[in-house]
């Protein structure tokens, strides 16, 4: 698990090769789920094109699992491919790119394809807001209720925490979501400032 940077807004991007309109879409897409809605989203706002071509990683980048691509009627390998190279070499995640092509009446060839779908895209990614997001993992455990100030604070105050959430019952069960860099740290930091009383765990 490694930090990497995400779409912060979604994009709009337009281009014009040899009479054909490239238009790509961008979007923030966390998930499969998230790219194949977004892919229909644009299909049904373009219902006239020749052309909606895709590609995604839809989740952390180098994982294969979180990647697809469609030419969607393009010759084969002219279209979604490039532009997912594109998207891998970018190095962001969680990032979907429709292109809609709407055709000028002069061929491109396979060549011209290739370069104009991956480097519309290419331009498009240039104009891209993006945001760091940095892999979370979640910490459980116990305390008494006189413990909760110390540890709240010493967590904020010591390490990346992206949220606490706290179940009150006989005692305080944690949910802490932190930094996956910092957990063994912060484990054994929290077991340390409590004299070995309250142990948090990775949760599974």
């Amino acid at each position: 698990m490694s930090e990497y940077h995400i779409p912060s807004t979604a994009l709009s991007y337009h281009e014009e090769i040899k009479k054909s309109t490239f238009i790509v879409h961008l979007a923030h897409t966390p998930s499969i789920e998230d790219a194949k809605a977004f892919i229909k989203q644009i299909n049904e706002q373009y219902p006239d094109a020749r052309h909606n071509c895709w590609a995604h990683v839809a989740g952390q980048p180098g994982g294969s699992h979180v990647y697809g691509f469609s030419d969607d009627g393009e010759p084969n390998g002219t279209a979604g491919k490039p532009m997912l190279n594109v998207l891998i070499g970018s190095g962001l995640g969680e990032i979907t790119a429709v292109t809609t092509r709407y055709f000028g009446g002069i061929k491109l060839g396979t060549g011209g394809l290739v370069r104009a779908y991956g480097g519309t895209l290419n331009n498009a990614l240039a104009q891209l807001q993006t945001s760091l997001k940095i892999p979370a993992i979640h910490l459980t455990g116990q305390s008494d209720y006189a413990l909760q100030g110390i540890i709240e604070q010493y967590l904020n105050s010591h390490f990346t925490i992206l949220a606490i959430d706290k179940l009150y019952g006989a005692e305080i069960e944690w949910l802490i979501e932190i930094d996956h860099r910092q957990a063994a740290e912060a484990c054994q930091e929290i077991l340390d400032l409590t004299h070995g009383v309250v142990e948090l765990k990775i949760k599974a």
